[in-house]
Parts: structure tokens; C-alpha cells; sequence
């Protein structure tokens, strides 16, 4: 379907964070928007106020009537939504015009000079300081985020810019229908082995990615990894990390509440660097943002502007209560390596206090695959507690729950499960020096009545 005659966009799975800013990029183009979700959300009801038009029950009568026209009708959709939905067959069976979320950022990254991050994890931060170094410069972008910028409040920038930054998720191996220009990755420690099944698969995956780079671009990978990248003629090719590398950091300061580095990179080195959101797992990621935003053209006065009012994303090292009493905050980590880095920069940060983490493991098969290395990073903490499984589109599997993590702890560490029901109440009898809720379920839909019961505490 020529974008010319699409006169609506239908959303199946609307209030997904990807999905969202999708939405929002056809909302500013006057389109009707529409579409399902299971259930409604803080994001879902911003959606509607913005004027999306969502229902939440598996009805064909709540379709809007133009978003039945198969001329007029593009369908996107969401990898994680069940082949046997019944809209999703009502539109396969009129012969609509149906993609993935991924084949729309990948059209995007044809018309446009693609900034894609990938990897296990640190690409929403990673992306989300690049997108607001550019926006805030010269060059701008428009940006297509997996996470809210505090910045800006929204997962989404757009502008008349030439550059796109987006998210390149490898869920579904959705990363393939992208094209970038310049590409970071990341990380390559094993996830989604329900789809990939073994780590080689998982590595060939980000190797075939790597290949998609168009020539006259860049490669910006980790020092560390595992994968072979396979790079066509006249791609560029960079290592970075916090310490070595192409871009690295150098004269790290980490103190008072701030963190300050020094950037060095083969095109301009940057000195004094400071990070707006002082988080040591940060410097890395700002290493390669800056890297990103700098092959691109932008100045070395626009980098330390950049990092210096970049405020962070919800959910990633989200601070809600910061005093020297307690400390409370909520992260997104949900993959093993991903809560080590987590638990480490926390510790790192509060090397004095006792710190506990409240953890509702995200998916059966990823519990399964990781149970062992998901036990050793919490046990770096003081005191763990354990919720329920959160499932998202999977069916649970016997003998998999968060007792395997559970019985797993190092000896002597302070543990506890709990349902999610009663999060609350365990909040409400505890005393807490620094805590921190963990994981990418729906445990963080409790961090305001969490935040109000120990805000409370500090005026007691």
C-alpha cells in the first residue's frame, strides 16, 4: 500500500511502548489511528487524550468503519499478539495490508538516515541520550524510543530531520527489516531463547543484523561480545566501552552526587563530561550515544550539553525518593546481566547501605533458561524479595515459578516471596536504606502507592 492512500492505521496490541510511538507518528500526520489492547493503562489513556481511538475486548463491531477498508486501511501489529486473535483474522482474511511494527520503523530507516541501538539491554537509554543530544543540537532527529523520555514525556520526537533513532528490538528477530545508517549493539547475552531456541541462533541473528548496515555507514560495537559482525564494503567499523576502545571514557569522577568523564573518540575528544542522570551503568551508555551523535556531525559542545540535561527514562534508574535516609527507585531490568549491572551501579552508588530489591521475574521461559545467573546477580543485594512470575504472552510451565530463583540465593541473604497482591502491605512493615523494584512486568503500576507510603515515613 503506497502511504499516499492510507487514510487510517490500525493498531492490534495499541498500548505497547514501541507501538505508541508509532501511533503517534500517524496521529501527526492526520490520519484516524485506532486499535485493541488487552487491558487499558497510564499509556493507553494519554493515547485516547491525544485522540487514538481504543477499545479493549476482541469485538469487530468496535473497529471504526473506515478502518474496515482494505484500500484505505494499513494494519499494525505486534509480534506478541496470538495468531488466533480474532481481529487480527478478520483483517488477514479481507486482505488488508498488515505489518509489524518493525516493517514500519524499517521503511522509515529507507526514507531516512536510520540511528539504530541494539542489544540485550541498555538500547532504551542508549537511544534515548542519542535522540536528545541530536534533538537538542543542530542536526535534530525524529526518534522512535522503547521508553518515556523524561525529557520530553513522550516515547516519540518528531521533526523535519534527515535522522531517525530507533530502537532496534531483536524480539521476533524484528531488527531484520531494518536498514540503519549507523548502528550501535550493545550487548549479545542470550535472551528470548523461546524464539531463538540456542545462543548460537541468537548470535547468527545480531550477525545477520550487523549485515544490514548500508555502506557508507557505521558500526558501533562493544568491545566485549561474542558475535561476529559481517559488515558490507565501506561500512565503518568502532569498538567502544566504559574503559577501552575506538570511544571510551577516561578521568571518571564519581562523587558528590555527580558523575564526570572525559570522552575519547578518533574524531574529537571531549573533555568533561557530565552525566544529568548520575548512574554509573550510564557512562557506557553515554560512550556510545556520544559516539553515535558524533559520526552523525554533532559538536563537542552539543555532546556535553546533550549528557548534562539528559534527565533519563522512566523505569531505567528512575529515581522517586533520593534523601539521605532512604533511597527508592524503579528499574526496567528484566534479563540477568541486565539486574547485575543494575545491582552493581546501585551498589556502587550506595556502597553503604543496605539495599533491597523487590523482583517479579518476567516471563516462564525466560525463568527457565535463567534461574542460576538471575539468582547470582540478586545475590549481590542485601535482601531479596521474590513476586510471582508476570507472564505476558506465555502460558506457565510446570515446575517453573520464582521459587527456582528463589532456592537458588546465595546462603545468609535475607529472602522473602510474596504475591504481587501484597507488595503493599510487606512495603508498609518494612524498613527499607535503598530499595529498588525490579522488572518489566506490571509491579511498577505499584511504585506511586510505594513512593506515597515511604514519602509518608519521612514526614512521620
Amino acid at each position: 500500500m503506497e502511504p499516499k492512500d492510507i487514510k487510517a492505521v490500525y493498531f492490534i496490541g495499541a498500548g505497547g511502548i514501541g507501538m505508541s510511538a508509532i501511533a503517534r507518528f500517524f496521529m501527526s500526520r492526520g490520519l484516524v489511528v485506532a486499535g485493541y489492547d488487552k487491558t487499558p493503562s497510564a499509556l493507553t489513556r494519554q493515547l485516547e487524550r491525544e485522540g487514538m481511538l481504543i477499545h479493549y475486548e476482541e469485538d469487530l463491531s468496535e473497529i471504526p468503519h473506515v478502518c474496515k477498508n482494505p484500500k484505505a486501511c494499513l494494519v499494525v501489529y505486534t509480534p506478541a499478539i496470538p495468531a488466533d486473535h480474532k481481529e487480527l483474522q478478520f483483517f488477514r482474511e479481507g486482505g488488508f495490508c498488515i505489518e509489524k511494527r518493525a516493517q514500519v520503523l524499517g521503511e522509515l530507516t529507507r526514507s531516512h538516515r536510520g540511528l539504530c541501538v541494539a542489544g540485550t539491554h541498555g538500547k532504551t537509554t542508549t537511544s534515548s541520550m542519542c535522540a536528545h543530544i541530536m534533538h537538542q543540537g543542530h542536526l535534530d532527529c525524529n526518534a522512535f524510543l522503547g521508553g518515556i523520555a523524561k525529557n520530553y514525556g513522550t516515547n516519540y520526537i518528531l521533526s523535519d530531520s534527515d535522522y531517525v533513532v530507533i530502537e532496534a528490538d531483536e524480539f521476533d528477530r524484528s531488527f531484520h527489516w531494518l536498514r540503519p545508517w549507523i548502528s550501535v549493539i550493545t550487548a549479545t547475552d542470550p535472551d528470548h531463547l523461546d524464539i531463538y531456541g540456542t545462543k548460537e541462533a541468537y548470535l547468527e541473528s545480531f550477525r545477520h543484523y550487523s549485515s544490514l548496515i548500508q555502506p557508507g555507514g557505521a558500526l558501533i560495537i562493544h568491545t566485549a561480545l561474542e558475535m561476529k559482525d559481517d559488515l558490507q564494503p565501506d561500512v565503518r567499523r568502532y569498538e567502544y566501552s566504559r574503559d577501552e576502545g575506538d570511544f571510551h571514557a577516561e578521568n571518571i569522577r564519581i562523587g558528590g552526587g555527580e558523575i564526570t568523564f572525559d570522552f575519547v573518540s578518533p574524531v574529537e575528544r571531549v573533555d568533561n563530561v557530565r552525566l544529568g542522570q548520575p548512574v554509573p551503568v550510564n557512562i557506557e551508555n553515554a560512550v556510545a550515544a556520544m559516539a553515535m551523535a558524533q559520526l552523525c556531525g554533532c559538536t563537542a559542545d552539543e555532546l556535553r550539553y546533550g549528557m548534562g540535561t539528559f534527565t533519563g527514562v522512566e523505569r531505567r534508574f528512575d529515581f522517586k525518593i533520593k534523601t539521605p535516609q532512604l533511597v527508592f527507585l524503579s528499574d526496567y531490568a528484566h534479563h540477568p546481566a541486565e539486574i547485575r549491572r543494575s545491582v552493581e551501579s546501585i551498589r556502587q552508588l550506595y556502597a553503604d547501605r543496605r539495599i533491597t530489591a523487590i523482583f517479579q521475574p518476567h516471563l516462564y521461559t525466560r525463568t527457565r533458561d535463567f534461574y542460576r545467573e538471575f539468582a547470582d546477580g540478586l545475590s549481590l543485594l542485601d535482601e531479596v524479595v521474590l513476586c510471582d512470575i508476570y507472564p505476558a504472552r506465555e502460558q506457565p510451565i510446570p515446575g517453573v515459578t520464582s521459587k527456582l530463583i528463589y532456592d537458588n540465593l546465595r546462603p545468609g541473604i535475607e529472602k522473602a516471596m510474596i504475591r504481587k497482591e501484597d507488595v503493599l502491605e510487606y512495603v508498609s512493615s518494612h524498613d527499607f536504606e535503598v530499595l529498588i523494584v525490579l522488572g518489566a512486568g506490571d509491579l511498577d503500576n505499584y511504585v506511586p502507592q510505594i513512593t506515597k507510603i515511604l514519602q509518608g515515613r519521612l514526614r512521620a
